[in-house]
């Protein structure tokens, strides 16, 4: 029997010519990742047990994303925590304001991930690295600490799903809507620890932006990871990136737990209601939904062709009366690409501001934080009770292109709409 992507990288990772589902193993890492939430701990962790060193001053990456520019002195203590420890162990990627963006974008763009690579990190959706055919997945901070001392971690391999796409997108539909689709039809734990692999002639009609947010949103319905198979559009966004990798394809004869079948020409613009990822509706719906907030922003969809579409919709209309249109490029590359292109432009002459590149809103850390019964349509990727402010504060997931068109008609709205 035959192996997948998935288990071909983690026998690589491993030293093993077999394993099985189930199996527990000590995999080599390639990349540990954290930021200023969750280094600060890990490195507390290290300090309990006694241990001053790292594994590899290259294979270390710390992003300080979440609550910067630092908004309190707790927060600026956790980053000069992070910023000694990068400095007294001379780590090759190490981010801070300036020159930070958003780590789940900025790792890619930077080419500090590739293929054939395996990945931890003290973020959940660290999985997003699988739209380049690696192993990425998120863990807790006491395992990226052991990470950055050893370079090495426990894993179970997970059971695989194959996710099998056909056809081609609509317009006003993208990645965002297929996982959103997928996430409603199984379930928030429809992937439990389980490898969700997406395959068919479908994923040539696919950008890269669009795998990055699939995948990102992979741990949403519970997988370990979510990954794509390497093909041109792949070679073509690692070109002026990465040099030098290793690519594994899934064998004919892999044997996968479960097969779904997803014809993307059918997908509809689609929206999570809160206050779950899975709870999903198409577009237009019966529901009139009034918006105070739109994010358009994050890991998830912070990339320049999310702003670009954003801005296709925004250009020469105003956002609502009493809607806050926030837009937060991902990462400085894509900000100052925005100033370049006019799109920042665009925005505040729409009525929106522009945000440095942050995770604040999307956690309800800063930069957007909700009211009380306060409704934000967002492009980030969960819609947990409280998780961009009051626990009564309502957060509604979709498309840039969604988001858009919702902020200008005042409520959740199709493109179509306009």
């Amino acid at each position: 029997m035959g192996y997948t992507i998935t288990e071909k990288l983690l026998m690589k990772a491993c030293k093993k010519t077999e394993i099985k589902t189930g199996e527990l193993i000590k995999v080599n890492l390639d990349m540990v990742l954290g930021n200023d939430i969750t280094t600060p701990v890990a490195i507390a962790e290290l300090e309990k047990k006694g241990i001053d060193r790292i594994f590899d001053k290259d294979k270390i990456s710390i992003v300080l994303d979440h609550f910067t520019p630092n908004k309190d002195i707790k927060s600026a203590t956790q980053s000069a925590k992070c910023r000694t420890f990068a400095k007294r162990h001379a780590i090759t990627h190490f981010y801070d304001v300036g020159r930070m963006g958003i780590e789940h974008a900025l790792l890619p763009e930077q080419g500090i991930v590739k293929p054939g690579d395996v990945i931890i990190g003290a973020d959940s959706h660290t999985c997003t690295y699988g739209a380049i055919a690696a192993f990425s997945t998120g863990v807790g901070s006491t395992d990226m600490a052991m990470g950055m001392a050893c370079g090495k971690t426990w894993l179970r391999v997970p059971a695989q799903i194959k996710v099998v796409l056909k056809g081609k997108l609509a317009p006003f539909v993208s990645g965002k809507d297929l996982i959103l689709h997928l996430i409603g039809m199984i379930g928030v734990d429809g992937a439990l620890y389980k490898t969700l692999e997406f395959c068919g002639e479908g994923v040539s009609s696919l950008s890269m932006d669009d795998r990055f947010t699939v995948c990102n949103m992979a741990v949403e319905c519970g997988a370990k990871n979510g990954i794509f198979p390497f093909d041109e559009i792949t070679e073509e966004y690692l070109k002026e990136r990465v040099a030098g990798y290793t690519v594994f394809s899934s064998d004919a004869d892999a044997f996968y737990e479960k097969t779904i079948e997803i014809d993307l020409a059918k997908l509809r613009p689609t929206v999570a209601f809160p206050h779950l990822p899975s709870n999903v509706r198409t577009l237009p719906c019966k529901e009139t939904v009034k918006a105070d907030q739109v994010l358009i922003g994050s890991c998830t969809n912070g990339r320049l062709s999310d702003i670009e579409k954003a801005c296709a919709i925004l250009k020469g209309r105003k956002v609502a009366d009493g809607v806050r249109l926030i837009v937060t490029p991902a990462t400085q590359k894509i900000y100052l690409e925005c100033v370049k292109r006019g799109l920042c432009e665009i925005i505040v002459e729409a009525g929106g501001v522009v945000s440095t590149p942050t995770c604040g809103a999307c956690l309800g850390g800063h930069m957007g934080i909700l009211a009380s019964k306060e409704v934000c349509i967002s492009s980030t990727n969960r819609n947990f009770v409280g998780r961009m402010g009051a626990i009564d504060s309502e957060i509604y997931l979709a498309s840039p292109e969604v988001c858009a068109a919702s902020a200008v008609l005042g409520r959740l709205a199709s493109p179509e709409e306009l």
